[in-house]
């Protein structure tokens, strides 16, 4: 179970300010419970299909210096924050 001083810490440290906890707690339980469900799911007889490429197939790194201030073109800049749209 999912406790409301761990939601509050969750908040706290994710800088979101939350009016009614209990909404959040019974959401968050049902995430965990949905997590579990995966736990149990049997994947040992899956077989894994991997790709794998040899180093002469992929490029080589190359710095390319940005012309731009890329701080300058962020809408939502504020101090030394980037603000990001709210979430619902």
């Amino acid at each position: 179970m999912v406790s409301k001083e761990e939601i509050e810490h969750v908040a706290k440290l994710m800088k979101i300010d939350l009016d009614d906890h209990a909404v959040h707690i019974d959401r968050v339980q049902k995430m965990i419970e949905y997590f579990d469900i995966l736990d149990k799911a049997a994947t040992e007889s899956e077989e894994i299909i991997v790709n794998e490429q040899p180093l002469e197939n992929l490029r080589e790194d190359k710095y390319e210096p940005y012309k731009d201030k890329l701080i300058d073109k962020l809408k939502h800049y504020k101090e030394k924050f980037v603000r990001a749209p709210k979430m619902v």
